[in-house]
């Protein structure tokens, strides 16, 4: 063959880099397109497990590196990604639900995952209902002939009740249902899913993973390999991709997670506590203070907490002061998520969410950052002053 002409050689080089080298950090590998040696490997190939390389959706070895980290921080065997917490939570209802089968949601989940819900029953003929997230075993009566799924969330990313894992867990299997958990709030560090009798874990690693507030992430996490053969499936099916640099973002933020995560659990405790103290205040919903509701399951099945917790207004409170109150704080910006560096405030009209909401205050949702304690006190001292 001739010499090739140069854009052929721009394009078919036959340079490599020597061999050897190793670094702190995983490699960033980004393609769509994957080579194969010959054909025999070409058509040996198997998407579905991770022993080679099919093509980009399926991932990189920058892709199965985080997934194999992200398995191991839960205790899981399997890890499939996807490009948001949400796409997650879609993804597993995909994986184990068609039309005519019949799905458990509590209360008190993620609003995006009821939406969901919704959709799932009024296009794809699945019947969605929700239960208390503190029914414990009580969930065996709601269990149908039909129910293939259960999910949990522990606790509740508004309202934070912490839900009797173990006892729905087993309840569920004594029928044959799976238990699925989004285990964001815990970020897989301050609650074990596998150890408490979850079959699948989700997380959106957008929150404490990423650390950054500039990822859009998510995984499904399981041990069977029998579901996780499904979730592959509904991954592929659904062209679930991400990218590759939002891959190695992650990566990067991993060995701090749990320093960060501490940090704000210590901050998240000494600001709830202090709160306590506000005659503004009537209740104060942090799963480690004993008046949160299921505070007995957390005392029993976690080792920690987050930076996230809720607090009700006290119903002299009108919505409009406690809307003045959110928008008069300087440190705490107006945002949903968590886990970033920044803190965060929401107010929630719970009782549109919510069919027997007790409390009569008003919510606001805190995500406690990681700036000095005794700032966000003053922030919050002169926030209480404009209210």
């Amino acid at each position: 063959m001739n010499k090739p002409a140069l854009q052929t050689t721009m394009i078919h080089s036959d340079y490599e880099a020597p061999a050897g080298f190793e670094a702190l950090s995983v490699p960033i590998h980004h393609a769509s397109t994957i080579l194969f040696k010959d054909l025999a490997s070409m058509r040996a190939r198997n998407w579905q497990e991770k022993n080679s390389y099919t093509y980009g959706l399926h991932g990189t070895p920058t892709s199965f590196a985080l997934e194999g980290r992200l398995a191991e921080i839960e205790g899981g065997k399997y890890c499939r990604l996807a490009p948001s917490g949400l796409a997650a939570i879609a993804m597993v209802n995909f994986a184990l639900l068609k039309s005519g089968d019949d799905l458990l949601i509590p209360e008190n989940a993620y609003g995006p995952s009821g939406e969901l819900g919704h959709w799932l029953r009024r296009d794809f003929g699945i019947t969605v209902r929700t239960y208390d997230p503190l029914i414990g075993a009580g969930i065996a009566d709601l269990i149908l002939p039909n129910t293939r799924l259960i999910w949990t969330e522990a606790p509740g990313s508004v309202t934070m009740e912490v839900p009797d894992i173990p006892a729905i867990c087993r309840a569920a299997h004594e029928r044959g249902v799976p238990v699925a958990l989004d285990n964001t709030w815990s970020a897989g560090l301050a609650f074990k899913p596998f150890a408490h009798g979850i079959d699948i874990t989700m997380q959106a690693l957008t929150k404490y993973q990423s650390g950054g507030s500039d990822v859009l992430m998510g995984a499904a996490i399981t041990c069977d390999p029998e579901l996780h053969q499904k979730i592959e499936r509904a991954h592929m099916l659904l062209g679930l991709g991400v990218g590759m640099d939002d891959v190695y973002l992650i990566l990067r933020s991993l060995p701090s997670m749990k320093l960060r995560f501490d940090a704000h659990d210590s901050a998240a405790r000494k600001l709830a506590a202090w709160l306590q103290t506000r005659t503004e205040i009537a209740t104060v919903l942090h799963p480690a203070f004993a008046d949160c509701p299921g505070h007995e399951n957390w005392k029993r099945d976690f080792t920690g907490a987050a930076g996230l917790f809720s607090v009700v207004f006290d119903p002299r409170y009108t919505e409009e002061q406690t809307d003045r109150f959110v928008e008069s704080l300087q440190l705490f910006k107006i945002g949903f998520s968590w886990g970033g560096a920044a803190s965060l405030c929401v107010p929630y009209r719970v009782h549109t969410m919510r069919k027997n909401w007790a409390h009569q205050g008003q919510l606001v949702r805190m995500n406690v950052g990681l700036e000095a304690v005794e700032d966000l006190i003053a922030d919050m001292e002169q926030a209480f002053l404009r209210m």
